[in-house]
């Protein structure tokens, strides 16, 4: 049961609502029956928590957000859909988080230590991995998956079912309508890319080995004038020749197995 003391007094919370003792919820918040709620999350004031939402430990949830309504989706007609907030999440004020919906897995994910500010929309069925920045104002549309350490510029905006591979970045105002292949940095309205995120790799201890295996394979996709097939046999051949480079090759490789050929990649 929660702690009423860390509860404000104007604060709305189901009876039927699971809030860890430590939970702090702040003043005209509104949790719904089927929300639950970690140990050692805050919620500000002025939130509304709704939905089968569960959100997991040490969340720190800012004033105004809105965490699982319903999707702005025309054929949702009030199945039991989730959202699920992981562990150690920043969300600023005004984030708008919906549930899934029937015509995917059902759940929209967010997973750990993500650092989201303020006025981003998670459509439904997002998944979003873990170690992301997400800007103000960032976007998304239903489906889109987002790899792990991804970060997205402040006002990008992405198509439904697109993917962002990991380590890859945007730029501020980047319109993305294919998919962003891991380690990628892209800028542009439709998005183009520009470089890879070495930088990122660099600050996060990646051996020199390992990031000269990204350039080359930044070379293989973007600078020697291959079809996406003859970069995929040169990224595998590399993979192959230089085996401190297999574990991110095979992360290429299947992200590129999975990029639907009518949608493509960042080019």
């Amino acid at each position: 049961m929660p702690d009423v003391s860390l509860i404000h007094a104007t604060a709305i919370v189901d009876p039927a609502a699971e809030l860890d003792s430590s939970v702090t919820v702040g003043p005209y918040t509104v949790i719904g029956p089927h929300v639950k709620v970690g140990a050692g999350t805050t919620i500000g004031p002025h939130c509304v928590i709704e939905g089968h939402t569960t959100i997991g430990q040490d969340n720190r949830i800012f004033q105004f957000n809105s965490l699982g309504a319903i999707p702005q989706d025309k054929k949702y007609a009030g199945e039991p859909c989730e959202l699920h907030i992981g562990d150690r999440n920043t969300i600023r004020e005004f984030c708008t988080f919906n549930i899934g919906s029937p015509g995917d897995a059902g759940v929209t994910k967010v997973g750990n230590d993500n650092w989201i500010m303020a006025y981003v929309h998670l459509a439904h069925d997002c998944q979003v991995g873990n170690h992301t920045i997400f800007a103000n104002n960032s976007q998304l549309a239903g489906h889109v998956h987002v790899d792990d350490w991804v970060i997205l510029g402040g006002f990008t905006v992405v198509h439904q079912f697109v993917r962002l591979g990991a380590h890859s970045m945007t730029a501020m105002c980047s319109l993305l309508f294919a998919d962003l292949p891991p380690f990628v940095m892209c800028q542009g309205q439709p998005a183009a890319a520009r470089s890879m995120n070495f930088e990122g790799l660099r600050r996060r201890g990646w051996s020199p080995e390992r990031i000269s295996g990204v350039k080359a394979m930044h070379k293989a996709l973007y600078r020697d004038d291959l079809t996406l097939e003859q970069a995929r046999a040169r990224i595998a051949e590399l993979g192959r020749s230089q085996p401190e480079t297999a574990v991110d090759v095979a992360m290429m490789q299947s992200f590129l197995d999975h990029t639907s050929t009518q949608r493509g990649i960042v080019r």
